[in-house]
């Protein structure tokens, strides 16, 4: 009688702190976001010390976001065709000199708004073409068992970003102007230097090898295919659309300054609502291990409308906060999730474009809302904004009702179906 081997699949799972390979990922791409977030916080710093316009400030960050959507189709195929290692290299080494120099610049009093234009749009294309390569890079480092809590991991690391970042920037412009750019330079330098340790390919050898086409949209036809992906994404795409941070903190700064409230009052409420974003990020992976997909999309679909419907009526701003916080609490779930599923049903030769696609429609749709929310609290206030908030996510919330979403399998489940 003759024993079988027992899979590859079936061996023992080595713990993902000690993956050298994807803890020298995760670590490099942490020191990248605090850098990119303290380069973006400083951006209007800058602009408005120099200029004292608040148009001109708010302008870059809007033109960081499109630049950012509109380069991601392209930088999708970047990740699929050449080595997503020297891509992370090259973008971090190129962000190192446009802050190093934007903050010779600043020493030498050499800066000007087009300047900083210019800077900030280059760093946003770098970004863009970054993000695909190191999301579709985790997929080669870790066991497909394991890219659910990897990937949930990193969000995380994007939501501590967001907490360190503009607070470093801003101590580190009260000491000198230039010193935000130049510590996001040395950031970015230290991420460079992480990424050596990286042994293992970060994508498939056939995947390089692969001469054929790459076109942009055989990511959205994947997407149009597999309808977890499909439907999934439209609801993102209009959770987006009404609940964007930038949105939702600017709906709720400008109720709070037309109740009279205090800067100070505004700030903890700002901060009550950024740090649910957080928490769901240290929550999503165990979320994710005990809570079926469709309960974490129902509950993530249908806590939208019934906190519009909280907003539009409660006078506190700092329970208006803590509303807003239980509704980005689903984020870095959702997130997690969502991009579990492209990495189980993305062939590594294509994961790069169905990321660049996805980046591209779920960041399309966000200055829309943005625009949007700001014009109608000018028109109607807070109840007209919060009213039309509500509008968007009950229909969109009815995703969740169709077949696809209704019994949704786990990501890893779709991984080992293929093996």
């Amino acid at each position: 009688m003759v024993t079988k081997a027992p899979p590859a699949q079936e061996e023992k799972l080595i713990p993902l702190r000690r993956n050298g390979n994807f803890q020298a990922l995760w670590t490099s791409e942490a020191f990248a976001a605090v850098a990119k977030e303290t380069a973006e916080f400083a951006y209007p710093l800058l602009i408005l010390a120099t200029t004292g316009s608040a148009f001109w400030a708010g302008l870059i960050a809007s033109v960081q976001l499109v630049v950012a959507g509109l380069t991601s189709l392209t930088a999708g195929q970047l990740a699929d065709r050449f080595d997503r290692k020297k891509l992370l290299i090259w973008c971090n080494l190129i962000r190192v000199a446009l802050l190093g120099g934007l903050a010779v610049m600043v020493m030498t009093d050499n800066v000007n708004l087009g300047v900083i234009l210019v800077i900030a749009m280059l760093s946003a294309v770098c970004l863009s073409v970054s993000q695909p390569a190191s999301l579709a890079a985790i997929k080669a480092l870790v066991p497909p068992q394991q890219v659910p809590t990897a990937i949930s991991q990193n969000q995380i690391r994007f939501f501590g970003a967001t907490l360190i970042g503009p607070p470093a920037a801003g101590w580190l412009f009260g000491i000198a102007r230039a010193f935000p750019y130049l510590g996001a330079a040395v950031s970015f330098l230290i991420s460079t230097a992480l990424l050596l340790f990286i042994k293992k390919p970060m994508q498939a050898a056939s995947t390089i090898a692969d001469d054929g086409k790459r076109h942009a949209k055989d990511g959205f036809r994947l997407i149009r295919r597999e309808p977890i992906l499909f439907w999934s994404l439209a609801w993102i795409m209009g959770s987006n659309l009404v609940f964007n941070h930038t949105g939702v903190f600017i709906a709720l700064a400008a109720t709070a300054n037309d109740k009279g409230t205090e800067s100070a009052v505004i700030g903890i409420s700002v901060a009550f609502a950024g740090a649910g974003g957080l928490l769901g990020s240290f929550f999503a992976s165990w979320v994710l291990k005990h809570v079926s997909p469709s309960g974490i999309m129902w509950f993530a679909a249908w806590v939208g409308p019934v906190a519009a419907a909280l907003l539009a009526v409660v006078p506190n701003v700092i329970v208006m906060g803590v509303i807003v916080g239980v509704v980005f609490l689903r984020g870095p779930i959702v997130s997690a999730l969502f991009l579990a599923y492209v990495a189980a049903l993305a062939p590594d030769k294509l994961h790069g474009r169905v990321l660049g696609a996805v980046f591209f429609l779920s960041m399309l749709v966000q200055p829309i809302g943005i625009f949007t929310i700001g014009v109608i609290f000018d028109l109607g206030g807070p109840f007209a904004v919060f009213t039309f908030v509500g509008a968007i996510a009950v229909p969109v919330a009815f995703t969740t009702l169709t077949p696809t979403m209704r019994r949704l399998p786990r990501p890893e489940q779709l991984e080992e179906s293929k093996l």
